[in-house]
């Protein structure tokens, strides 16, 4: 079967791409011509048949042009993708100014919040732990599945002291505890409200006597304190009477499961980023000369690929070589390259990037200005 030759021209209807994803586009249609003419041109053609359909280099022109808008939303979904994790996926995020979100942020520091106790977004239970009379070890575990808990639970919190100091002290501002009702009836106050019992009381005398109550606690009798260790409760001291401890708790459930979204309609992963093929005619000038030169990459692969199944050709009197292997060699180093040369392009376009140049202007701009000689105004 005779290898097909170009033929010198082409005419591109829809239809003739592999994939077909940009033939409705009439600038994708009137481009295709002209790129496999210019990538012909730039295989040798007229001066050297060009072993290539015109299909051959539509399908090239294609793959450049999706490639293209692949690395163009690849890099979109890196940039943004903390934004836009999470919001629905039924929505094309093509030609779309993604604004810097922190809905993310503040998700992520509401389980910090959690753990520090100031805030977040798990529910915490109170407990009711009953007291026995000599009994110093309790099984919150076994609480839980009592109480008809699933999955266990957390404890943030046991509420397990004395008796605060402030409830077995009396109201000086009364004039009872201490004794100062006959001092306030020497100073003439005694006819008064109790509050005038703050001139001759201060506040600093309340702390020291609340203070004086707690550190006598602490030496002279046994500290109220605890233990807990996987969900195991020690008491201290012996329990003497029947009682209930008070405690706060998480559900396990509540806790690890919260951040899971049930909402099948939501971003999860980088591959439900909605972005569709590229819109050829929305691409600039720029963007339409790497496609060209992308389309002559892979035209010059497959030339490679054809003119590898015949490793010379016999001529009138000889025998000729084709240049298969740098047709390949030289197609590799340009996709590369090109791939290499728009993607640090994406990376200095960066939002990080260009705040960093934004920044570095806006400090060489104050070192310019230092310079400056400033105007002294007389009024």
């Amino acid at each position: 079967m005779e290898q097909p030759v170009w033929q010198g021209s082409s005419t591109f209807n829809p239809g003739q791409t592999p994939l077909q994803l940009f033939d409705t586009d009439p600038i994708f249609q009137n481009d295709a011509d002209k790129v496999a003419r210019f990538c012909a041109i730039r295989l040798g053609y007229p001066q050297m048949d060009v072993e290539l359909s015109s299909g051959s280099f539509y399908a090239c022109f294609e793959e450049a042009v999706s490639t293209y808008g692949n690395e163009i939303y690849h890099y979109k979904i890196r940039d943004n993708y903390l934004s836009i994790e999470g919001s629905p996926k039924d929505t094309p995020l093509n030609n779309r100014v993604i604004d810097p979100s922190l809905s993310r942020l503040v998700e992520l520091s509401k389980n910090y919040g959690t753990e520090v106790d100031v805030g977040g977004k798990v529910t915490k239970h109170t407990g009711l732990l009953p007291l026995h009379v000599g009994t110093q070890e309790y099984d919150l575990d076994q609480w839980a599945i009592d109480e008809g808990i699933t999955g266990g639970i957390e404890i943030r919190r046991i509420f397990y002291q004395a008796t605060p100091a402030m409830l077995r002290y009396f109201d000086p501002y009364a004039g009872t505890g201490y004794g100062v009702q006959s001092l306030m009836d020497a100073f003439g106050f005694g006819g008064m409200s109790p509050g005038v019992s703050f001139m001759l009381m201060p506040a600093s005398f309340d702390l020291m006597k609340i203070q004086a109550i707690e550190f006598n606690d602490q030496i002279r009798k046994s500290a109220y304190t605890f233990e807990l260790v996987n969900n195991q409760l020690r008491v201290f001291p012996r329990p003497k009477t029947e009682g209930t401890l008070v405690f706060e708790y998480m559900k396990i459930t509540d806790k690890y499961g919260n951040h899971i979204s049930s909402s099948t309609g939501s971003i999860s992963n980088v591959g439900e980023v909605p972005y569709e093929e590229v819109v050829y005619s929305h691409i600039n000038s720029p963007g339409k000369q790497w496609i060209r030169n992308y389309t002559l990459a892979l035209a010059k692969e497959n030339l490679a690929y054809v003119r590898g199944k015949y490793q010379s050709l016999p001529v009138p009197g000889a025998e000729t070589t084709l240049n298969q292997a740098d047709l390949l060699a030289d197609a590799r180093t340009e996709k590369e390259a090109l791939l290499t040369q728009l993607r640090d392009m994406l990376d200095n376009t960066s939002r990080q990037a260009q705040l960093e140049r934004k920044a570095n202007e806006t400090e060489f701009m104050s070192r310019t200005l230092i310079n400056v000689p400033m105007v002294i105004y007389v009024g």
